[in-house]
């Protein structure tokens, strides 16, 4: 008799059997919105592969010294990085799919605008401006706030997967904005990265949410958590950060080194690497492949770093990097030439490997100096490394204009990076905060 009312119970905990059979195939929603943040990311990108296939064409047309449109590409990376500190407050304030909207929307009005341009001061306005604020809107900030939203689970994976989307959208739109300017001019190509970014705005509008209680969900691998009310003072405090943060060494090692690793990359050679290589007779599109190759390597570079930087003194890990891009910057411009040989394509993947390889040490070593605060104390550095960016692409078209060829930006560069590696070396340990710790 016991053993019935023992099955009974047992037969009363399970669900009934209809609801056992039913296949459980349906996926998280999580996975829907990270797809979104994808794509979108990618639509976000394509501007970032045109800037430098657009400098001889605009050069020769308008007849524009590369300093000119090189102050244009600055404009774009300063915003870019000064708009990314504050991108998450947005986010946290108007909601995700308010401010990446508007992102997109800003994003495809200054490529398109561009077409009808007539003066320099207007592609500074379209380029700079309305492009630089856009794509700042939906810089790192972006990813991590639907990762950290919208995933509990699996958020390491999720996190690769959207940093890697920025090297996708090179990947794709590089080969095929320089074919499209080979084949049919720069305005074709200013309008299709606009398109590419005004397409994904329905998505955005129809399938991204702002926070999984908006559809009744728990976070993927996590439990129900109410949507908190839209955060106030988060600009403040993203200042405060920045005020505190600046009393202390560290912060000025770290930004000057990060400064110069966005000088060597963004700043470098993707706005100059095209047109240097044009100088030396490599066609265009051939040359737009190898920019688009660095892609490609980029996401296992900075996979790997991880790797190491879990295993390694981040410091250390830092100081090779640095010293490894600035010895091979060295050696680029006896690698140009008309045609693809076996030193530029070790060049390219090497610089793939060693591109955001920075990222995991640097951020590494604002988490163990600046705890609580290390994601903000982050974006400021990231704003510098931007900076740094806009500074040398400003730089090198003046320096092709005066000099006829960029050979003395490239070894310049490799100068800066020896300084980067030595800012990493001397940059103090401390042990891990458990709160706090800007100010210090």
């Amino acid at each position: 008799m016991t053993e019935t009312i023992d099955s009974a119970a047992r037969d009363d905990r399970r669900p009934p059997r209809e609801e056992r059979r039913r296949p459980r195939l349906r996926i998280h929603r999580a996975w829907l919105v990270a797809a979104v943040t994808f794509v979108t990311i990618i639509g976000g990108a394509a501007f970032n592969s045109l800037p430098g296939l657009l400098i001889d064409p605009l050069h020769s047309e308008f007849g524009w010294s590369r300093g000119e449109i090189g102050l244009a590409v600055s404009i774009d990376m300063a915003l870019y990085g000064l708009t990314a500190p504050f991108a998450a407050a947005l986010m946290d304030r108007f909601g995700i799919r308010r401010v990446v909207a508007s992102a997109l929307t800003m994003v495809a009005a200054g490529a398109i605008a561009s077409v009808w341009m007539t003066a320099s001061w207007q592609l500074m306005l379209y380029w700079g401006l309305l492009v630089g604020l856009g794509t700042g809107s939906m810089a790192m900030a972006f990813a991590a706030t639907v990762t950290n939203r919208w995933f509990v689970a699996r958020r390491g994976l999720v996190t690769g997967i959207l940093t890697a989307a920025g090297a996708s959208g090179q990947l794709v739109f590089l080969p095929l904005c320089a074919w499209i300017i080979d084949e049919h001019g720069w305005e074709p190509a200013s309008v299709t990265v606009g398109l590419a970014a005004l397409v994904v705005v329905p998505f955005v509008c129809l399938l991204m949410r702002d926070h999984p209680a908006d559809v009744g969900l728990a976070p993927y691998g996590g439990t129900y958590v109410a949507k908190p009310a839209p955060a106030r003072g988060a600009a403040r405090r993203t200042v405060r950060v920045l005020f505190d943060a600046a009393r202390t060494g560290p912060f000025w090692l770290l930004a000057g080194a990060f400064a110069i690793c966005g000088a060597s990359t963004n700043g470098l050679i993707r706005t100059h690497f095209v047109p240097s290589a044009h100088d030396h007779h490599m066609p265009i599109t051939v040359a737009a492949s190898l920019l688009a190759v660095i892609g490609v390597f980029d996401v296992i570079g900075t996979i790997f770093s991880g790797w190491l930087t879990d295993r390694f003194d981040a410091r250390r890990l830092l100081a090779v990097y640095y010293a490894l891009r600035g010895i091979s910057l060295l050696f680029l411009p006896v690698l140009m030439a008309p045609d693809v040989r076996p030193p530029m394509v070790f060049f390219i993947v090497f610089y793939g490997l060693d591109w955001v390889a920075t990222v995991p040490p640097t951020l590494a070593l604002c988490r163990e100096q600046y705890g609580d605060d290390s994601a903000i104390v982050f974006g400021w550095v990231l704003a510098s490394h931007q900076v740094g960016a806009a500074v040398v692409a400003f730089l090198g078209g003046v320096a092709r204009d005066v000099f006829g060829s960029y050979d003395v930006v490239w070894y310049a560069a490799g100068a800066l990076c020896a300084m980067a590696a030595l800012m990493s070396l001397v940059i103090r340990r401390v042990p891990a905060p458990k709160g706090p710790a800007v100010g210090r």
